[in-house]
């Protein structure tokens, strides 16, 4: 009996988009394989939740809803006659679908802890690398792109930059479940308004209002949702319990650990020895080892290790200040005493109850600016093209600083 073949250009449903299509047999393949099917299990927004109870969508759903809005950006392009191969078609798929591949479980923590000297998009390219050896050289073109070095500059721009398909979901995508309905940008309307001028992604006049929309519900969604104090103490005392157990591994106190998270807490990872061994460490390391790993640590002998692990798994967090000025250093030695006092712990150890850190939020950057391009067919700053003031306020970066220390 003849073997069929299986449907590759299936359809998906997405809460926010609708339908979504598979556009080719190769991003099917890609879908199914084992290193992207654990972005089901990585959330988009780690401990947001805590926050927003809706905060649970994935890196999954992200890179899902990327793709569909690159089909629609190639669209309006092409509709617009500016020329895009099949090829650029299916390299700009795959690099937006892997753009974040690389990234750990609970997204930023593993990269401060655990991991070091070695970024999430370092990671993605070695995924995009291991892939290209295992699908015959198809992810080449993907590669250059992702990596900024394809001579049209355009494509590049669409996967990173100030107005690219990433930030074009995850806004949209975050406000949605999270509720935040500051964040809910009109993603249709600023892909209607793109266009390339001289090799560079532009949008047309007649879209300024979007982008400005865009640009102040970036800034909002920045300071109520990514930067929100509970999530922010919720992800430091994540890096903190992670940071605590390497130390004990270091020390060689046995600690319970997926196999996964065992080898990245007993090796010394950095970029220099990141080999293909480690990444398929990586390749099985999610969201369900460090919380399984957490949920058993509460009971550790090691009081740092037990009562940092408990704050999660209770959500009983420490307590946070968030202020323009950098805190007087006798204030956070006296928060230390206090906790050394209070939680019955070494001086050395108040480090995990008691930091400081800072917050930066800047909603625009004019070194990589959004060009506006007028009927005449030139092209303007949106800083400058629009009317609104406070645009130029967006371009400065606010800074404040915080300090976590024990209820």
């Amino acid at each position: 009996m003849k073997k069929k073949t299986p449907n590759k250009l299936k359809i998906l449903n997405d809460p926010i988009y609708g339908f979504i299509q598979i556009p080719n047999s190769l991003i099917f393949d890609i879908i199914e394989h084992p290193y992207f099917q654990r972005l089901r299990r990585i959330t988009q927004m780690g401990f947001s939740n805590l926050v927003y109870p809706g905060a649970n969508h994935t890196r999954f759903h992200h890179a899902i809803g990327c793709m569909h809005l690159m089909q629609k950006a190639i669209r309006v392009l092409r509709f617009k006659q500016v020329e895009i191969t099949e090829e650029e078609e299916k390299a700009l798929y795959l690099a937006i679908l892997l753009h974040d591949i690389g990234h750990g479980a609970f997204s930023h923590a593993l990269e401060h802890s655990i991991v070091s000297g070695i970024s999430h998009e370092e990671i993605s390219l070695k995924f995009m690398k291991k892939l290209n050896d295992e699908f015959n050289g198809e992810l080449t073109l993907a590669i250059e792109i992702f990596e900024g070095k394809n001579p049209r500059k355009f494509l590049g721009q669409l996967i990173s930059s100030q107005l690219d398909i990433d930030r074009l979901d995850y806004l949209k995508r975050d406000s949605f479940y999270t509720g935040v309905t500051e964040g809910n940008i009109s993603s249709d309307r600023l892909i209607a308004m793109m266009n390339v001028k001289n090799d560079e992604l532009v949008i047309e006049k007649k879209g300024i209002y979007s982008v400005e929309k865009f640009l102040i519900a970036r800034r909002l969604m920045y300071w109520q949702v990514y930067l929100h104090k509970t999530g922010l103490v919720a992800e430091n005392i994540l890096v903190n319990v992670l940071k605590r157990a390497k130390e004990l591994a270091e020390k060689g106190v046995e600690l319970y650990a997926s196999s996964a998270l065992h080898y990245f807490l007993y090796h010394q990872i950095n970029a220099n020895n990141f080999t293909r061994e480690t990444l398929e460490m990586f390749s099985k390391l999610d969201d369900y080892d460090i919380l399984s790993a957490i949920k058993e640590w509460v009971n550790h002998d090691d009081k740092t290790l037990s009562l940092l692990a408990k704050m999660i798994v209770d959500r009983n967090l420490l307590r946070i200040e968030i202020q323009k000025d950098a805190f007087d250093t006798s204030y956070i030695e006296k928060k230390k005493l206090k906790a050394v006092k209070k939680l019955q712990i070494s001086k050395e150890e108040a480090r995990f109850f008691v930091f400081t850190q800072q917050i930066r939020n800047q909603a625009y950057n004019l070194e990589k600016p959004v060009l506006i391009l007028n009927k005449k067919g030139k092209l303007k700053d949106i800083a400058k093209a629009s009317d609104q003031l406070n645009l130029q306020a967006l371009t400065k970066p606010v800074i404040k600083h915080f300090i976590c220390y024990p209820k």
